[in-house]
């Protein structure tokens, strides 16, 4: 029997292929890799029912602060957001799943790796290019996408061989993680319709304004409202409060990588608010320049990772310079909560630059004084005075 590694959630699609394998005579090793979205009890129903299906196996990954010190904070470090909008929630977490799962492959010398993407995906391109690029010689297997299997197509299979769990889809689809919970459904696949209130799972429950500070040390979350804690243990401090506003709520249109455009609606509070907070912190403490060069290189950060390519040694070049950045990325955000709205109200930093003895803008100048400012003016116009003059003639 060729022993394979399967990339396991419990779900319909990761439940077929489990079954599908242990009667193909594969060895199957499942694997559940936890990056946020799962608790104890959840991993212990995931196991039994892995088990039931027939997996030799069953693996269940902690990958919480693995996620964070290897996208996470790069996300932070670079107020990465896919179009503006979109913090890369299901991305990031397939690739540090893949990653993982990987891993655990080439530990018990696995000959193949199955995971339960469909053909028009993402997470297909996603999971593929991490494993090629890790275990060049390992056997892909994929069952949905090979077989082009359809929802009902699987449950048939399974209630044939007698696992008769309930596989009635939900209306909304949620994944949840550290970073982000991603939510989908009939709307989503639509161009104009919203998603409604009742499908998010966190639902307004505070309308009374609560202020809240964020406390950053280079680039990273050390403290909430003055209670120090691990950048982890602060992300889901801030989602436990700002969730209850039901504050990070969007919809997410983009190009897939397969060129197709997508929908999908997300809630996002704790990285809303922290990569809006560490930019706000920035723009106080960084140079006109190392913002202007930052938000370059973020944002190809953000693409190449939504489009798989976190192995690329360009990533870790980009890593280098957002890490260096953060010297000085220091201080106190505060921020008001409110019913579906924040407000970023201030900072405060020993490396703020505006509080410094050049001058206040607008107000008062101690650096130089009105002919100097005149010359400077008149030097850094010359070369538009220039151009003008010469293309009028």
């Amino acid at each position: 029997m060729k022993k394979i590694v399967l990339a396991y959630s419990g779900g319909l699609d990761t439940s077929y292929c489990a079954k599908y394998l242990s009667e193909s005579n594969y060895e199957v090793h499942a694997v559940c890799v936890n990056t946020g979205g799962f608790n104890e009890n959840e991993i212990q129903e995931i196991k039994t029912k892995a088990i039931a299906l027939g997996v030799t196996d069953f693996r269940a990954i902690n990958a919480v602060n693995a996620y964070y010190n290897k996208v996470i904070r790069f996300l932070i470090y670079g107020n990465v957001l896919k179009n503006n909008t979109y913090p890369l929630s299901v991305s990031a977490e397939r690739i540090v799943q893949a990653i993982e799962v990987c891993n655990y492959a080439k530990s018990i010398g696995a000959r193949c790796i199955a995971h339960g993407s469909t053909g028009a995906g993402n997470d297909q391109v996603r999971f593929d290019l991490i494993f090629q690029t890790m275990i060049p010689d390992i056997e892909i297997i994929t069952p949905i996408r090979d077989n082009t299997l359809s929802r009902q197509e699987e449950i048939e299979y399974l209630k044939n061989k007698g696992v008769n769990l309930s596989w009635e889809k939900a209306k909304y689809s949620i994944n949840k993680g550290l970073w982000g919970t991603s939510v989908g459904g009939a709307e989503t696949l639509t161009s104009n319709l919203p998603l409604p209130e009742a499908s998010f799972p966190s639902q307004l429950k505070n309308t009374e304004t609560e202020k809240l500070t964020i406390s950053f040390n280079k680039g990273e979350v050390t403290a909430v409202n003055g209670v120090e804690g691990s950048p982890v243990e602060n992300i889901q401090k801030i989602q436990a409060i700002a969730s209850q506003y039901a504050i990070g709520r969007d919809i997410h249109v983009g190009d897939t990588i397969l060129g197709i455009k997508g929908r999908v609606g997300f809630e996002a509070a704790a990285s809303i608010i922290i990569i809006k907070a560490h930019h706000l912190l920035e723009k106080h403490v960084l140079t006109k320049w190392q913002l202007q060069h930052k938000d370059g290189l973020a944002n190809w950060y953000g693409m190449h990772l939504h489009e798989g390519l976190f192995l690329d040694p360009v990533m870790r070049n980009i890593e280098a310079f957002l890490l260096d950045s953060q010297e000085k990325v220091c201080g106190d955000v505060f921020v008001s909560l409110n019913p579906y709205r924040y407000e970023l109200d201030g900072i405060a930093s020993p490396f703020d630059l505006m509080q410094c003895d050049f001058g206040q803008y607008g107000e008062i100048n101690k650096a130089w004084n009105a002919d100097e400012v005149k010359g400077f003016i008149k030097i850094y116009g010359n070369q538009n005075k220039m151009y003008q003059q010469l293309n009028q003639k």
